[in-house]
This record gives C-alpha cells, sequence and structure tokens, in this order.
C-alpha cells in the first residue's frame, strides 16, 4: 500500500503488493500469482524514468534485494549482472574486476534493467546505447517460465528485449559485454553556438563522446569532448577542491539557486539564462572512463527527448530557436545535444539510422506543456522517436508509423504475454 513516485515527480502509484523477491525462483513465484490471479505487474527499478512507465496499480516488483554481479568472464569480458543492480553498483563491481562499459549516459541511478528497457543512452557517433552492449538476457515470461535469450537463442525475443519496456517480462540477469579498463580525456568549455552549430558534424566525428548543453537566451554552448587515451596513461583528474566548487557548487548549488529565483520571479528568467551563458567555466582533466561520463544532478527538472535523423539535426534546432522565445513561460534549464550510430534494436530510438538526440528541460515546478508540446510538434515533422523514459504524449499509432519493426515487437509480446500481465496505462497508450 506504500505510494511510489518517481524521482521527478510526474508520475506515482499506489500498489496493492510490492513483491521483493532475492532470487530468480521467487521472482517467477510473484509472476505466477499475479498472473493466476488475474493481476498486472511492474518491475519499479529506480524510479529515474520521467514517464509512468514503472507505475504499478495492482502488483509491483522491487528488485533491490536482487543486485550485484553474478558472474564474469574477465578474459572474454562477459559480465552476468542482476537486473537490480544500479548502473553506479555497476561500475564500482566493474572496476574491481579491471573492465568498463564502452559508453554511459551521463546518469547512473538507473537498474541495469531499467537502463536498458527504456533505452538510456550516452553519446558517440560510433556507438549505440547501453542496450547494444548486451550479449544475453535472462528473463520471465508470463507465465513464469525462465527463459535466455542473445543473437543465437530467440533472437526475435532478444531483438525485442535490449529495449522492451517492461513488457514482455522480468528482467533477471543480463550479461554485458565489456571491455578492459579505460581513460577518457575530457574537455569542457563555453564556445560561440553559432560556431558549434557550424562545426557540429565534424565534432561529433572527430571525438569519441560530443556533446553540447544550449543555454536559451544565451549565445554561449557549454561543449564536452571526451576521448580515450592510450593504455598507460597517467590519470589526470580533477582536484577535489574544483571538482567540488565545479559540480557541486556551481551546477547543482548555484544552479540550483538561479532556477528557484526565476520560478519566483519569472521575469528574471531570461536574464538569468544569459548570465549563465556568458559565466560558464572550461575544465580539462582525465580519470577512469565512468567518472567521466557520469555526472551528479541534484537539481531537479522535467524532461522530453526525441531521437531524429542526424541530417536533420541543424533544421530542427532552427525551428526550436525560432520557438522558444515565442513561450508564454520562460525556459530556466539548457537543452542538450548528442549523437549515436545506428543500431538493430526493434525499439530503440536509433533503430536503423545514425541519430542526433535533443533533449529539453524545465525546472520542477516550472509550467512546460507549451515548451514540450512544441517541441514534439518540431521534431515530429523528421519522424522525431521519443526516449521511452522522457516525457512525451504519442500513441501507439504515432510510433507504429515511426518504428519499422514495431509490429514485430508486438507479435512477440503477444506470444509471450497474451493476457497483458505486464502492461499498466502508459504501455497500453505506446503500445497498444
Amino acid at each position: 500500500m506504500t505510494r511510489w513516485t518517481n524521482w521527478a515527480g510526474t508520475a506515482a502509484a499506489s500498489p496493492l503488493r510490492v513483491h521483493r523477491p532475492r532470487g530468480t525462483e521467487e521472482i517467477a513465484e510473484a509472476i505466477g500469482r499475479s498472473a493466476a490471479d488475474g493481476r498486472r505487474l511492474r518491475p519499479l527499478g529506480s524510479g529515474h524514468s520521467f514517464t509512468a512507465i514503472a507505475a504499478a496499480d495492482s502488483d509491483a516488483m522491487d528488485l533491490t534485494g536482487w543486485t550485484g554481479i553474478a558472474s564474469a568472464d574477465v578474459e572474454k569480458g562477459l559480465v552476468t549482472v542482476r537486473s537490480g543492480t544500479t548502473l553506479k553498483q555497476l561500475n564500482a563491481e566493474l572496476d574491481a574486476l579491471g573492465l568498463a562499459m564502452t559508453n554511459l549516459g551521463d546518469i547512473d541511478a538507473q537498474t541495469v534493467s531499467g537502463a536498458i528497457s527504456t533505452g538510456t543512452h550516452g553519446t558517440g557517433a560510433r556507438l549505440g546505447g547501453i542496450a547494444t552492449q548486451i550479449a544475453a538476457l535472462e528473463l520471465v515470461l508470463a507465465d513464469g517460465t525462465v527463459v535466455t535469450c542473445s543473437a543465437d537463442e530467440r533472437p526475435d525475443l532478444f531483438s525485442a528485449a535490449r529495449v522492451g519496456l517492461g513488457a514482455l517480462g522480468v528482467i533477471t540477469t543480463v550479461t554485458l559485454q565489456c571491455e578492459p579498463s579505460f581513460l577518457l580525456s575530457a574537455q569542457e568549455r563555453p564556445e560561440p553556438l553559432e560556431e558549434v552549430l557550424e562545426g557540429f558534424d565534424r565534432f561529433a566525428d572527430e571525438n569519441d563522446h560530443f556533446e553540447f548543453y544550449w543555454f536559451p537566451y544565451g549565445k554561449n554552448a557549454l561543449v564536452k569532448r571526451n576521448n580515450r587515451l592510450p593504455a598507460g596513461s597517467a590519470h589526470k583528474p580533477l582536484g577535489k577542491v574544483k571538482e567540488f566548487v565545479d559540480y557541486e557548487i556551481t551546477e547543482n548549488v548555484a544552479f540550483g539557486g538561479l532556477c528557484r529565483l526565476g520560478r519566483a520571479v519569472p521575469k528574471l528568467v531570461r536574464p538569468l539564462g544569459r548570465f549563465a551563458s556568458n559565466i560558464l567555466s572550461a575544465r580539462e582533466y582525465s580519470d577512469t572512463s565512468h567518472r567521466v561520463f557520469v555526472t551528479h544532478r541534484g537539481v531537479r527538472f522535467v524532461e522530453s527527448e526525441f531521437a531524429i535523423p542526424r541530417e536533420a539535426l541543424h533544421d530542427v534546432f532552427s525551428e526550436l530557436r525560432a520557438f522558444v522565445p515565442k513561450l508564454e513561460n520562460p525556459v530556466a534549464f539548457p537543452v542538450e545535444v548528442r549523437v549515436a550510430a545506428a543500431d538493430d534494436i526493434w525499439l530503440s530510438t536509433a533503430n536503423g539510422r545514425d541519430s542526433a538526440y535533443i533533449a529539453i528541460h524545465q525546472f520542477v515546478g516550472m509550467p512546460y506543456r507549451e515548451y514540450f508540446a512544441g517541441f514534439a510538434s518540431i521534431v515530429g515533422e523528421v519522424g522525431g522517436r521519443p526516449h521511452w523514459g522522457k516525457m512525451h504524449d504519442l500513441d501507439a499509432a504515432t510510433l507504429r508509423s515511426r518504428y519499422p519493426r514495431f509490429d514485430d515487437f508486438s507479435r512477440v509480446r503477444k506470444e509471450v504475454d497474451p493476457a497483458g500481465v505486464f502492461t499498466n496505462t502508459y504501455l497500453d497508450r505506446v503500445l497498444g
């Protein structure tokens, strides 16, 4: 009967039962009981999705008692991890083995199963999202059957379940293709937005990981370039004082203060945005990969993100820049732009096309609906695909037109969960 809310406060539910299994057998038993009684069940993850994808009105499954690396072949880089493990814990345990994920996003609070199920990604023109690093999955289906899938074993289920929205079963373990630990050099600095846009394709192709943040109403972008260093290179991490000042004081405490001031006095948002754009600072350092990928986010926000064909970025971004000044309510948070390589996962936002990702945000408690709706309309003109864990209003009919393998996913879903044990209101909307 405990009320559940997500991190951003955009979704809530009051499940009637919360199952807390500590192993595959207990997971299967809980699913079997729910299915036999005609109840729905949703795994909770860490609640970091902005949508109601994890909301459970009947049965919820809390996997916080099912964590850690189950097995590892260090020589081959194959690591099997339990599904309730957070990315933060996974990174630490991989580090102890001398291994690392090839690519990560900038938040590590998600569980590994929640991250892959919603299509979490980082940035890199030659790299895919986290789901592209999966070698195999074990999951429990609606009838309580425990199955394994990979490129060679039940390949259709594998193509669907790597970004499965939790609609096919409860993932119990994920086998990841990892690699030896590596260092990244990080270069972060403000640059004029016009120059960043003009050189975008070159910058994306020249760097292992490239992204930028644009502060609406400002002329500068914060540009991040992360590149691999040769084995044996020396660590040159940020000093503790600079790290604390730059990330905790400036990006969390001070920025959070500006946002709260703008929320209280909306007419100040535009000059505050210009101010934030003008005081961006530069830093360079190198460190173990996951310490460079991940950044602490202490300021709460709501977010919508769409993947678009990479070649459409300039037109879409130009329209977004023209749209923002016309909004009735100003925007306090920056826009983030990243890239990813095409993949073959059925419901991946990068399925079949090299993609650019545009993520828009608003400080929690400030109006955002006009902004998000207008953004969705702009990206919709180029077939934009919404991140499954971030806010959007699209339904199954629209999404079917944007995913070539949507019907294949629906077919597999019907085969493994014919009674809809794993659905909820959000999935009813986006999958039908």
